[in-house]
């Protein structure tokens, strides 16, 4: 659909806005001015990004695009208009209020975005998702998900243990879960007799040990390939105090293949949620705790917090005289959080020394 078009003004410059989702992309071009082009529904794969690209050329020059859910389902189109030198930035879905009173439709979605990339509202630049910090956040998707599989089969075969029948209850109950897991994984439930409660649980409690045994497995086979990865990709952060590997490739996919995009120290704490936000009001004047950013990232600052205060004498000097300044701990941690963070963003964003053969 078309709502201005002047094919004499193919060299205006032009802004474009991408509502992304699984199947289909929804484009929109506006002129410099804000005037409504033209929006249009592209397919999501890459014959389609190439289409869409052109079409937003065939409008005038392109000077920024701003898509939504660069990450998600706009991570192809992403990819593609980058490697086509058009500029992106990183746009977040309209609030509730927006929508209210503008409707929702991808359409309108599409021409936020293009209003949000002219009028710098939106300012962030997406991840490349090209090098080896897209392959360790693969890598740490299929670890985080097996490490939650892994727990909740634990819990499930402790919660198994507790309701199973006597005398099978009162030989696993006391036991610890490294001598449980063994323990179950041996057992010999008899299967025909499996509509005895009895012999069904033994049945449940081998399956489920057998589950964690596996998964341990696999969590150690993805441990042997992320920590030469992470230490490959950023050595300098591996190597800071309280910085492991789980806590580096999580700092490190935070950033992503172009740290660059950083600006600032301040612009990482505030992507890792350890930034202090102003909450002050008349003649009151305070700060608030930061709910928002990376939850992943900053409960990796927040681990390597914990472990400087119980390891490192700076830090535990740092505690002692803050909290004779009248500081909670709770107000300190907040404060390492943010000093830490400061810290890393340095290691992050320092250019890798040169390698020698």
């Amino acid at each position: 659909m078309t709502t201005i078009a002047d094919p004499s003004t193919a060299a205006q410059p032009v802004f474009g806005g991408v509502d992304t989702h699984a199947d289909t992309h929804t484009a929109a071009v506006i002129d410099a001015a804000g005037r409504l082009l033209a929006h249009r529904q592209f397919p999501a794969t890459p014959a389609g990004y190439g289409q869409l690209a052109d079409w937003l050329a065939a409008h005038g020059r392109v000077q920024r695009v701003g898509v939504e859910g660069t990450g998600v389902y706009g991570a192809g189109l992403a990819r593609s208009l980058t490697a086509a030198d058009i500029e992106l930035v990183e746009v977040d879905r309209p609030d509730r209020k927006t929508r209210r009173f503008a409707g929702k439709s991808d359409p309108i979605d599409a021409e936020a975005a293009a209003r949000a990339a002219l009028t710098g509202r939106a300012t962030g630049t997406p991840k490349t998702r090209t090098g080896p910090v897209e392959a360790l956040r693969a890598l740490r998707v299929a670890r985080r998900s097996a490490i939650a599989a892994r727990a909740e089969a634990q819990t499930q075969l402790r919660s198994l243990v507790i309701t199973a029948p006597e005398p099978l209850r009162g030989q696993l109950r006391t036991l610890t879960t490294r001598r449980l897991l063994t323990t179950c994984a041996a057992l010999r439930p008899d299967l025909t007799a499996i509509t005895d409660p009895l012999q069904a649980t033994k049945t449940a409690l081998r399956a489920l040990a057998h589950r964690h045994a596996q998964l341990s497995t696999e969590i150690d086979e993805l441990d042997t390939l992320l920590a030469p990865l992470v230490a490959q990709i950023n050595p300098a952060l591996t190597a800071a105090n309280g910085v492991g590997t789980d806590v580096a490739g999580q700092l490190l996919a935070t950033a992503g293949d172009n740290p660059d995009r950083l600006r600032s120290e301040a612009a990482f704490a505030a992507l890792c949620g350890v930034s202090p936000i102003p909450a002050s009001s008349g003649r009151t004047h305070r700060h608030r705790l930061n709910r928002g950013g990376d939850r992943q990232a900053n409960a990796a600052i927040y681990r390597v917090v914990l472990c400087r205060m119980r390891w490192d004498p700076r830090t535990q000097a740092y505690v002692q005289r803050r909290t004779t300044e009248g500081l909670s701990k709770k107000d300190i941690i907040r404060c390492l959080k943010r000093l830490i963070a400061r810290e890393l963003y340095y290691l992050l964003t320092s250019p890798a020394p040169a390698r020698t053969t």
